[in-house]
């Protein structure tokens, strides 16, 4: 089984973990940061809005099971795509929309996403940005939600209806709904 990447970031990455975590297909997803210019970035340099990076998400997934045009749906429909450089009280280009493709396919995919999630929403903000170098996170920011995110008050405003929503609009694609 060959499995792709993806990589997006929609603000805060321990909500968009959370929510492509409970995807079918999804394999793995790893917090970190992308597209800055600081080497080997800490979160409180990229939460201070210095570095250039972005709070991301790389989901390793199957696509023999789910495809890129679904998980760009799945991102639309679980952040606001219509706010430029903030989601929800987070504010500062490190919580920006953008997709960072692994291939021109990805990127042609991205385009007809944008496209796709403008239909109804007003103007859709998310940038498409050349990949750039991956850090992953610091180890405790990893499955964030799956541990210390249930007792974060800010995790717990923030993450249930992004699932929710997903386990309503996406259905057939959720882990939690499967096995509802």
């Amino acid at each position: 089984m060959a499995t792709e990447q993806a990589t997006f970031a929609g603000g805060c990455f321990w909500c968009t973990e959370a929510v492509f975590r409970d995807v079918i297909g999804v394999e793995q997803v790893e917090s970190g940061y992308i597209g800055g210019t600081v080497e080997h970035p800490t979160y409180k340099q990229v939460c201070g809005g210095d570095t250039g990076h972005a709070e991301a998400i790389r989901i390793t997934y199957d696509p023999a099971v789910i495809g890129y045009d679904d998980l760009l749906d799945i991102f639309f429909a679980t952040h606001d795509p219509t706010q430029l450089n903030r989601q929800g009280n987070d504010v500062g280009t490190q919580y920006r929309s953008a997709i960072f493709p692994h291939s021109p396919e990805q990127e042609a995919a991205a385009r007809a996403g944008i496209e796709r999630a403008g239909e109804g929403r007003g103007t859709i903000v998310t940038t498409i940005e050349p990949l750039a170098t991956w850090y992953p996170a610091e180890d405790y920011h990893q499955e964030y939600w799956d541990g210390e995110g249930q007792r974060n008050p800010y995790c717990l405003a923030v993450i249930p209806p992004k699932l929710q929503k997903l386990r309503k609009s996406f259905a057939a694609r959720s882990k939690a709904a499967e096995s509802a």
